[in-house]
């Protein structure tokens, strides 16, 4: 990668960066296509392998978030049905 394309790729990850801390996502995100649009243009044969495969990434995705939810659900039952004996028995501790 020639170094103009590094400088544009690091500056457009840093300034997105920041303009997201910033609370101006608007400017993040443009920024981000930007340091994108320059990863694609120098390996445009893995940005069309990972284009095509985007589905199965999504639905892996949802899979793994559906698994946390479940398991947040099932600790907040188990926080239920816990009462407060746990906290007291802390408390005497």
């Amino acid at each position: 990668m020639e170094a103009w394309k590094r400088a544009l790729l690091a500056g457009s990850a840093g300034a997105a960066v920041i303009m997201f801390l910033k609370g101006k996502p608007t400017a993040g995100v443009i920024l981000g296509g930007v340091g994108l649009a320059t990863l694609a243009s120098e390996y445009p044969d893995k940005f069309a392998e990972i284009r095509e495969r985007l589905p199965e990434y999504v639905e892996r995705g949802n899979t793994f978030l559906e698994v946390i939810s479940r398991v947040g659900e099932r600790l907040a039952e188990a926080a239920e049905h816990r009462g407060s004996t746990w906290y007291e028995a802390l408390l005497r501790s």
